[in-house]
């Protein structure tokens, strides 16, 4: 830590914005004190606590008697979550500033995976890509899993930002009739000519919803925002786009008939196998003692091991430039 100077560090301001995050406010805080780090350099953490009537206050207090990078904002009354933004963006003095929802988790890279990529000042946003840890066990569940893994797909393409995100401060405010903020910060950041990015590598977990009401809740009131977006201020996010949703879709379904293909060939084949395997020791009586070798089995494992693990780290390189453009 030492070692790094004003002039090789990246420093940034780091936002949460929490409304009765006790369950989550205390693991979070935690997290952002314990990011490895490298380029990145976090000089303050600021909470925005809306309105909260949980012990969301007295933990973040707690953690300012420890740390005094943290700060707390207290909003007397729940005004949104653009309202809580802006009364960051007030009190920031950093020019990069981090994002994060209060109940949400950063992996101990995330800060650096997402600030280093400012090195290029052509770059005004970057965005996490979000992990569900809840057991996909339910209808929900599994709702939440593939849509995030749809979502993952789509920013590889068109960055779709949301949950944990970093932006060059090239602007004052939100205007307080936005709901979906990131979505308005990815349009201002372009409207400045600036490129807006996604980092795979900079992970960032929560929970889904565990009921499908809830689901619907959540994708409704993001839909009606995007669309009010697109209708005032005519930038449309990549979520949006139903062509390209529907071409991810349609590779994801694809992806699960190509799947059971296999899996009813794999039974078909193992069907037959066994009928086989019952001729050999009811009719033949051949036990085979002495194998009939499946040749294209004997080969250097050293070899292919090595060839596969080329593969694999080709395929990565490739999909990791592919997430840079």
């Amino acid at each position: 830590m030492e070692s790094r100077t004003k002039q090789t560090v990246i420093p940034c301001s780091i936002c949460v914005t929490a409304y009765n995050e006790e369950e989550n406010i205390g693991g979070l805080l935690a997290a952002l004190l314990d990011q490895h780090l490298h380029d990145a350099q976090i000089d303050e953490i600021i909470v925005v606590a809306s309105a909260c009537t949980d012990n969301t206050v007295p933990i973040v207090q707690e953690f300012m008697a420890v740390d005094d990078r943290i700060h707390l904002i207290e909003q007397t009354e729940r005004e949104g979550k653009t309202a809580a933004i802006n009364l960051f963006l007030e009190a920031t003095r950093n020019e990069i500033c981090v994002l994060e929802s209060g109940d949400t988790l950063p992996h101990e890279y995330a800060v650096e995976h997402l600030v280093r990529m400012f090195r290029d000042p052509a770059v005004g946003m970057v965005g996490a890509q979000k992990v569900a840890v809840d057991t996909p066990d339910h209808i929900s569940g599994l709702l939440s899993h593939l849509r995030l893994r749809m979502e993952h797909e789509l920013c590889l393409e068109i960055p779709r930002l949301g949950e944990m995100v970093a932006f060059r401060k090239v602007f004052d405010r939100i205007p307080p009739d936005v709901a979906m903020d990131e979505a308005f910060v990815e349009a201002i950041v372009v409207e400045h000519g600036m490129q807006v990015k996604y980092a795979p590598d900079a992970i960032v977990y929560n929970t889904g919803p565990t009921t499908v009401t809830d689901f619907v809740r959540q994708r409704r009131r993001n839909h009606a925002g995007h669309l009010y977006l697109k209708h005032k201020y005519g930038y449309a996010v990549s979520s949006i786009q139903n062509r390209r949703v529907a071409r991810v879709a349609f590779n994801e379904v694809w992806g699960a008939v190509r799947l059971l293909w296999v899996l009813f060939l794999l039974a078909g084949i193992e069907g037959v196998s066994r009928v086989l395997g019952w001729y050999d020791f009811a009719v033949k009586r051949d036990r085979h003692v002495i194998w009939n070798m499946a040749w294209t089995q004997k080969q250097d494992v050293k070899s292919v091991r090595s060839a596969t693990e080329a593969g694999t780290s080709s395929f990565a390189v490739t999909s990791q430039s592919q997430a840079k453009r």
